[in-house]
């Protein structure tokens, strides 16, 4: 096992929120209980999902935002036409990133990008 950093997201819809991370690639962990979802991406991101206690995220106020550093940024873009926040494309930030960012399930921030430099 590697040194490594996995994010616990509460959930108020485990189905949900792993068909959505099915779709940026993390597959479900062999022996994951089926209240408590362990997924990995086999690129080194981690995520586990944790049902939250009831009442605990609001819609629209979610505190809790992931970025999900991925070469692929255009692919991934692609396959959630229509969904992206802002314009539908990728762009160069400021700050040195090539991304795009979606609201991913309990409208937690999900950002998607690579170093500008890298590409």
């Amino acid at each position: 096992m590697q040194p490594s950093l996995t994010a616990i997201l509460p959930c108020n819809d485990l189905d949900r929120s792993q068909a959505f991370f099915e779709r940026l690639g993390f597959k479900l962990a062999d022996g994951s209980p089926d209240d408590y979802r362990m997924l990995a991406d086999g690129l080194g991101g981690q995520i586990h999902l944790n049902p939250a206690v009831k009442g605990w995220l609001v819609p629209g106020r979610n505190p809790f935002g992931l970025y999900l550093c991925r070469e692929d940024v255009d692919e991934l873009a692609a396959a959630f036409q229509g969904e992206v926040l802002g314009t539908n494309d990728p762009s160069d930030k400021p700050w040195g990133m090539y991304e795009f960012a979606l609201n991913g399930p309990d409208d937690v921030l999900v950002r998607v990008g690579w170093p500008t430099r890298l590409r």
